[in-house]
């Protein structure tokens, strides 16, 4: 009778945990379900366009021998409509290859009250997801644009490097923006859970924010930073809540996903992670984005109860197996322009 009591008891401790599990998982699921669909079907897209190549191809090549007469206009023009679509298809294939090296540069203007009336705009450069490997690709435009611009901050929210033999490109990088700027940076899942024991800003005066708020002065003007590495997102809202509401105040967060939870509570909460879906579709977007959210906010700015969210495209691509190609989500660095109202 006793350990029928115990269990009772543990089982009734056990089963909300066990409960908000459950639901989390399914969460994720269903987005993870329809992203997974919407590749399955582009894929069967695909194979079709490239089986019906092959069946014309062939279709030709009989016919030429005299085996089979391929003729008919309505026959001859879906072959031909099938050969081009193939062949496109085939140029967009190698400018996947091509799209990871063509850096993209975006202006945005934002308005607050929070600064005083005649105020200098402060600019921020936001960057994320270098995924730095053994090879540089866009490190030095990189650099070479801040330098252009001038920012007054820069910021960085997560995913430094694919592989340990990345680690050295990402420091360089990192050593010579900070001397652009004051610069500051979150960890993102990569580093969070791949690399947790490689310290990859050691070294490069980029200040890593782990789970902490501080007040800058810029131009005259005070702002608070606050950044979270991916493992902490419990420690958002308190963080925030020691932000004075009265200034301007800037979240970096790797995931887009709180936004519906600090929404309100802060000015400008920077992001990335997405990558912009890396491979997307015209006038369609990301295929995958890996957010609790799906294609809600999936690339660049949105507003959510007076809070801005940036989410970048990033700079490089999904490490590990993953194919190094970009499609119609070309690596991304932002510049945010902050005006007084």
């Amino acid at each position: 009778m006793i350990k029928l009591k115990i269990k009772k008891r543990k089982e009734k401790l056990i089963f909300p945990y066990y409960l908000k599990l459950v639901r989390l998982w399914s969460n994720y699921k269903k987005t993870l379900h329809i992203s997974n669909f919407r590749v399955l079907i582009l894929l069967g897209l695909i194979a079709t366009v490239y089986f019906l190549a092959s069946v014309v191809i062939v279709g030709w090549v009989v016919s030429k021998l005299g085996y089979f007469a391929f003729k008919g206009s309505l026959l001859e023009s879906f072959s031909i409509w099938i050969i081009v679509i193939a062949i496109l298809g085939l140029v967009c294939f190698a400018y996947g290859y091509i799209e990871p090296y063509w850096l993209s540069i975006s202006h945005v203007k934002l308005i607050t009250k929070k600064f005083h009336s005649g105020s200098k705009p402060i600019k921020i450069a936001h960057f994320s997801d270098l995924h730095c490997e053994a090879y540089t690709r866009l490190e030095y435009k990189l650099v070479h644009h801040l330098e252009i611009e001038k920012p007054d901050l820069i910021v960085f929210t997560g995913d430094t490097i694919n592989s340990p033999e990345g680690l050295k490109v990402a420091r360089d990088l990192f050593s010579n923006v900070s001397k652009i700027a004051p610069t500051f940076a979150i960890k993102g899942n990569w580093d969070c859970w791949r690399w947790q024991e490689l310290n990859v800003f050691d070294g490069t005066n980029v200040i890593e924010l782990e789970s902490d708020s501080m007040k800058l002065l810029i131009n005259g003007v005070s702002l608070w930073i606050t950044g979270v590495s991916a493992k902490q997102a419990s420690k958002i809202s308190k963080l925030l809540q020691k932000v004075p509401q009265e200034d301007f105040s800037i979240l970096l967060y790797h995931y887009p996903d709180e936004i519906e939870n600090v929404a309100g509570q802060v000015d400008l909460y920077c992001a990335g992670h997405t990558h912009g879906g890396q491979i997307a579709l015209p006038f369609y977007g990301a295929l995958i984005t890996h957010s609790k959210f799906d294609k809600k906010y999936e690339a660049g700015l949105y507003n959510v109860k007076n809070t801005w969210l940036y989410v970048s495209r990033g700079i490089g691509m999904e490490g590990g197996n993953a194919p190094r190609v970009r499609f119609c989500s070309k690596p991304e660095l932002t510049f945010i322009e902050v005006h007084s109202s």
